[in-house]
């Protein structure tokens, strides 16, 4: 993510979002990813946000590199998580064979659709083979910014199911759901886990 303006957004708010999505146990998603990825294995946080999600990952065993491009989250996440989070943007994603499994949990939501097909490629590039990508995002039609200026990119499933099959992953789950976000809308999204 590099949208200045989604980035502000963050920054400015960024304790507000950690007390919201507060979590000290793995949800339902983060089990089943942590479930399919190979034990004690690598794993990218990509857009790690306050970082709770990576410190239960590293509790777990993982070896995590969580990265995000909002300097306030990744204080909070080194700060109140103990992880070693890393400023970077999906831009920054390079390099092959690197990680067991890739978390990109409602971030890649904020790339311009046109760079998704490149987004997804890096990773599946950065993937080891047989790695587990997961991946959740809202479900919708085109791009806009939410009332509290963040940039959205929806996605429709059959849509994602084609740019990660087109980027060389096979998906094994989807789940649809729908809850609020930091703006308080309730939103439908997508989360699909997906064999690299």
């Amino acid at each position: 993510m590099s949208d200045k303006e989604t980035i502000d957004v963050y920054n400015a708010r960024a304790a507000t979002y950690a007390d919201t999505f507060a979590r000290t146990k793995p949800d339902a998603d983060l089990r089943a990813f942590m479930e399919a990825v190979t034990p004690n294995g690598d794993i990218l946080d990509l857009g790690c946000g306050p970082g709770n999600s990576a410190a239960m990952m590293q509790a777990a065993g993982f070896t995590v590199e969580a990265t995000d491009a909002s300097p306030e989250m990744i204080r909070i996440a080194r700060e109140q998580h103990e992880v070693d989070a890393r400023l970077a943007t999906f831009d920054d994603i390079s390099g092959s064979d690197l990680y067991d499994g890739i978390w990109a949990n409602f971030s890649l939501l904020h790339a311009p659709k046109a760079d998704m097909p490149r987004h997804l490629s890096a990773l599946r590039k950065a993937l080891k083979p047989g790695g587990i990508f997961h991946i959740g995002l809202k479900i919708g039609d085109d791009a806009n910014r939410d009332k509290i200026g963040r940039l959205y990119s929806y996605y429709q499933e059959d849509e994602l199911k084609h740019l990660l099959t087109n980027a060389g992953f096979t998906p094994r789950t989807t789940r649809l759901g729908a809850e609020p976000g930091l703006d308080g809308t309730v939103a439908p999204f997508i989360i699909v886990l997906s064999d690299g």
